[in-house]
């Protein structure tokens, strides 16, 4: 976490606690889970973001765009209350908002890594671990259990008979980004053989898009934690029997 974001604390000494994990996170949780809402084909306009930090701010003014869209379905992919001030009020916003969420690396940190766990072996991981645990204090146990029911993965079946899916990282691992400058070998092993049309990622805080072996790769960015720290990014889908539209936009915050 961090990416190089001015005024951002380096978590990665805490997130490693989940990493040295992840084989056995994925053998218990890994496998995709469906749209809780509906199976019905969507036909709507689709928001995504990821990526939010805990900024409740920015997090209500890409909202405020999206509804002034007409974008209704709303979708989150995950480290959604970690590195910011107003956790809490970020996941009542998102709740609030009927926003659909998956679980990120640092929301997994959350649900997983206790206190006797940390040892910070630095000044900056000292202050990271004091962040970390002030927000698990802020967002209290009944929000780290919201957070462990969180899925992984959230598949979206569109009208036209594509289908999306959502991870926080990549579908190979969900737990690791994937880059905007990731080789196509690479990109097609971090895909693992996915069988979805568009695969919605976050993690790598910048927003871009990829093609490979038709599968469309749009990572979203980031609301809370963009490079610069001055925008918050957001993708909308527009699916239509003929094709699909694709947006990638932000809000200057």
């Amino acid at each position: 976490m961090g990416h190089g974001v001015p005024g951002v604390v380096e978590l990665s000494h805490v997130t490693r606690r989940v990493k040295s994990r992840r084989v056995a996170v994925r053998s218990a949780f890994l496998g995709y889970t469906q749209d809780a809402m509906t199976n019905a084909p969507v036909a709507t306009p689709i928001g995504f973001i990821s990526d939010v930090h805990g900024h409740a701010d920015a997090l209500e003014q890409v909202l405020e765009e999206l509804r002034r869209r007409d974008v209704q379905r709303i979708y989150a992919a995950g480290d959604h209350l970690l590195g910011g001030p107003t956790p809490l009020e970020t996941w009542r916003a998102l709740q609030r908002a009927d926003v659909r969420c998956t679980r990120g690396l640092s929301d997994e940190a959350l649900v997983r890594v206790s206190e006797d766990e940390l040892a910070p072996a630095s000044d900056a991981e000292s202050a990271a671990a004091d962040e970390f645990l002030r927000t698990r204090k802020a967002i209290g146990e009944l929000v780290i259990k919201q957070l462990r029911e969180l899925p992984l993965t959230i598949r979206i079946p569109l009208i036209d008979g594509r289908e999306v899916v959502m991870v926080h990282g990549s579908p190979a691992d969900p737990f690791t980004e994937i880059a905007h400058d990731v080789s196509d070998d690479e990109l097609r092993r971090m895909l693992d053989q996915e069988a979805a049309d568009v695969v919605v990622c976050g993690a790598s805080h910048v927003p871009f898009r990829r093609d490979v072996d038709g599968i469309t790769v749009l990572s979203l960015g980031s609301v809370g934690q963009s490079p610069g720290a001055k925008v918050g990014h957001f993708t909308v889908l527009r699916p239509r029997m003929d094709g699909l539209e694709v947006h990638q936009d932000f809000v200057e915050l």
